[in-house]
């Protein structure tokens, strides 16, 4: 598959996150943004869309929030914020390259299917414009994210894997450590990991008697597989995962064709 690499000096970056138009991460990526190119657009949902998965909104009508120059929140999930953005907002020519993130918080292992941050990439990358999806570990029970990790890092790694450049049809998610710029240990390309889905579904009772449940955390740590997004950002290093939105598995076609036949 022929790679594309980006000359960003020359792009058109689009920005976007699924924490909403006000997160500090977003702040942090148009600074980020604005030292590798010239031509920043930002379009992110109004509000919090976190674990919004790649949803679009069709029950209602959308609304877009003039915020400034070139900077414009809508009133809906990630992937109406880059549709919009793509095929309404922006004028002229078509963005070379869309950053999601600053994601509070990782995207590993089977957090790809639920975060909004990579499905606002996955919609860019549908559209067949390159993208890279950027979370910031933070460990549970951590008020403080360690966001001077991201600007510390994140400059010269967009720089380098856009030089290179990777494939049509493929989106590039990165995760940070929890750990201040100092004490990160490098750099790793991953495969995605998998953890122990759990159970935690907490049963509670509301003032008037009703009941309802709270969803908690549902996954397990455990210990995650060598190779892995997982074990590279516990162990203090930073992920790079290529991910292919072909989900076809090709083992089981060729065995059901068989089958089949």
């Amino acid at each position: 598959m022929a790679k594309r690499a980006i000359d960003l000096q020359r792009a058109r970056v689009l920005l976007t996150n699924d924490d909403g138009i006000h997160a500090p991460g977003l702040k942090l990526l148009e600074k980020i943004a604005h030292k590798l190119a010239r031509d920043i657009w930002v379009s992110a949902p109004e509000t919090e869309q976190s674990a919004a998965s790649h949803s679009l909104t069709l029950h209602q009508p959308l609304r877009i929030r003039h915020v400034q120059r070139r900077r414009y929140a809508v009133s809906g999930t990630p992937t109406d914020s880059v549709l919009l953005a793509l095929h309404h907002i922006i004028e002229g020519r078509t963005p070379d390259l869309v950053l999601s993130g600053v994601n509070r918080g990782a995207n590993l292992g089977e957090d790809i299917t639920y975060s909004g941050t990579v499905a606002a990439a996955m919609e860019a990358t549908l559209l067949r414009v390159p993208a890279i999806a950027l979370s910031l570990y933070v460990e549970a029970g951590r008020e403080r994210a360690h966001w001077s990790t991201a600007e510390a890092h994140l400059p010269g790694l967009i720089s380098r894997i856009c030089a290179a450049g990777w494939p049509a049809g493929v989106l590039i998610n990165v995760n940070l450590p929890d750990l201040p710029p100092d004490e990160v240990k490098g750099i790793r390309v991953t495969r995605q990991g998998q953890r122990k889905i759990g159970d935690n579904l907490v049963q509670r009772v509301d003032p008037r008697g009703r009941p309802y449940t709270w969803i908690g955390t549902q996954r397990d740590e455990g210990t995650p597989g060598l190779g892995t997004d997982l074990a590279a950002v516990y162990a203090g290093y930073i992920s790079v995962t290529p991910v292919h939105l072909d989900l076809t598995h090709r083992a089981s076609m060729r065995a059901l064709k068989e089958v089949l036949a």
